[in-house]
């Protein structure tokens, strides 16, 4: 009883620090709409991360990072996460130490103030349109073309199982395969505490983790190859490093 009255008071503040923040993060984010990438993403990535950093740091979530040594400069990745709580977008983008894009529903352009974040910051698409899904991997091909991440959760929504992971969809390995670009798997832990996914309205400052875990290579991989190598090595990595 006492959690769940602390849990509601923490979102009440967690909301306080959020919807400003937001507000003062888009001023700097409005101006940019126009710019060409990957100059915009490269203003971007900054914005975000110090925004993130102020709001994890006064909701008392402490981050960690592991594995960032695995990037290397000029070399644009698909990273693909797994995906427990919706806390993970604002752990996953901003973490990542360079311009990042991320693919998000389309019905987020419906939310005030969070549609200029979504424009500048992801890729759209409306899953119920197969053209929209057509146009959204094309415009991922040209984000990384560009030389810039591209961030995927290929659970495809989040997982509310007892299992490590939900089987992955096709998406995010086709696109690597078809663009030759090196998979970087990373495994993000305890989020599902912070916001969990069974309550309303609840917020826990809980310590939340992001590895960043060695690329894998597409070389002479299809498809179904690669999904499985990534799916066994993010599941391996999960189960001997949860601390549940």
């Amino acid at each position: 009883m006492v959690k769940n009255i602390l849990g509601r008071l923490f979102a009440l503040w967690a909301i306080i620090m959020f919807v400003p923040s937001l507000i003062i993060t888009v001023l700097f984010i409005a101006p940019t709409i126009n710019w060409p990438e990957p100059r915009r993403s490269k203003y971007l990535q900054p914005v975000y991360q110090r925004w993130m950093t102020f709001f994890f740091f006064m909701t008392g979530v402490r981050r960690v990072f592991k594995g960032k040594e695995h990037f290397t400069k000029k070399e644009a990745f698909v990273i693909v996460c797994n995906h427990r709580s919706l806390m993970d977008p604002p752990l996953s983008s901003p973490g990542i130490p360079e311009p990042t894009k991320t693919i998000a529903k389309i019905e987020m352009m419906k939310i005030p103030v969070f549609n200029v974040l979504y424009k500048s910051g992801a890729v759209l698409v409306n899953r119920k349109s197969e053209a929209s899904r057509k146009q959204s991997y094309l415009k991922m091909r040209e984000v990384l073309d560009k030389g810039i991440h591209m961030c995927i959760y290929p659970e495809g929504t989040r997982n509310k199982t007892k299992e490590p992971l939900r089987q992955f969809h096709d998406g995010a390995f086709k696109l690597a395969v078809e663009t030759q670009k090196r998979i970087m798997p990373a495994v993000i832990f305890n989020t599902e505490k912070v916001l969990p996914p069974s309550k309303s309205f609840y917020f826990w400052p809980s310590k939340v983790e992001m590895h960043f875990l060695p690329p894998i290579s597409t070389a002479n991989k299809s498809v179904q190859e690669l999904k499985a190598e990534v799916y066994e090595t993010m599941k391996n990595y999960y189960t001997q490093h949860n601390r549940d």
